[in-house]
């Protein structure tokens, strides 16, 4: 019987310090040497992902951007993609500028990831989290926030505005509304509606041949993963929701209990 193991990142696999431990890095090192298959899952992008990893080399697969895309952590060769079609980019594009507000958006131009923002009408919280992200993918703009494909829109503002917008778009699109655990600003994610965790180690389960899957998160955004999984375990900190939808509870994610279970559990 094959095993997925997938993990949430933040609060989970990751420390207070967001980052993976040298112990847990060389513990799924080796065990992903002995034939373990390990994916974790984010809605962090491939950029912000491999910082908070560095020392996490292995072959294995990388559910990023909440389950648009699974990608290759070596070569980042992108197996599983999920795009908005183009009436829905349409329907989004009409929305936002109805409500006069200008997100954040994600999407492959001219074959490169880029995020766009118009500067001018970005919200405080938008400006401050894009003065933290300084790669190849800004791309500042005039108009036209809905260009090439996209896939990920991030709406950054106060509750009360995105509790709209929420309420809005909920039932057409993967919707995720929660306050950032580091910056503690609220955010509004908008993804295509197949583009959950669960959907993602779905596809990966498929594409990999598995027959089982244990999975490990924190909070609410993972309690998808937790419905489809077969054996599914909470840190200590997590959020009372999902400990009641667990298999069981393992130990704090600054004691590496991500990594200090699969190396007591692994059996290769």
């Amino acid at each position: 019987m094959k095993t997925l193991y997938v993990s949430d990142l933040d609060g989970t696999l990751l420390n207070s310090q967001q980052q993976t431990s040298t112990y847990t890095n060389q513990t799924i090192e080796k065990l992903v040497n002995q034939g373990m298959l390990f994916s974790y899952a984010t809605a962090r992008s491939y950029y912000s992902a491999k910082p908070a990893t560095k020392g996490l080399s292995a072959k294995i697969p990388l559910i990023l951007y909440n389950g648009a895309f699974i990608i290759d952590n070596q070569s980042q060769e992108i197996l599983v993609s999920n795009f908005f079609l183009k009436e829905e980019v349409n329907d989004l594009t009409q929305y936002f500028n109805q409500k006069n507000f200008y997100p954040i958006v994600y999407a492959f131009i001219n074959a490169q990831e880029k995020f766009s923002y118009i500067p001018n009408r970005s919200t405080k919280q938008q400006l401050d989290f894009i003065s933290t992200r300084n790669d190849k993918r800004k791309n500042p703009i005039e108009n036209n926030l809905f260009q090439g494909d996209v896939f990920y829109v991030s709406c950054i503002a106060s509750k009360k505005q995105l509790e709209g917008f929420y309420h809005d778009l909920k039932d057409y699109y993967q919707c995720l509304f929660s306050k950032d655990i580091y910056s503690q600003d609220w955010w509004l994610e908008i993804l295509p509606k197949k583009a959950t965790k669960a959907h993602a180690i779905l596809q990966l389960k498929e594409y990999l041949n598995c027959d089982k899957v244990v999975v490990f998160g924190d909070g609410l955004n993972d309690l998808s993963m937790f419905e489809i999984a077969d054996e599914s375990y909470a840190v200590e900190n997590a959020c009372r929701e999902l400990k009641e939808k667990a298999t069981g509870v393992i130990g704090h994610h600054d004691q590496e209990s991500v990594a200090q279970y699969l190396k007591e559990n692994y059996k290769g």
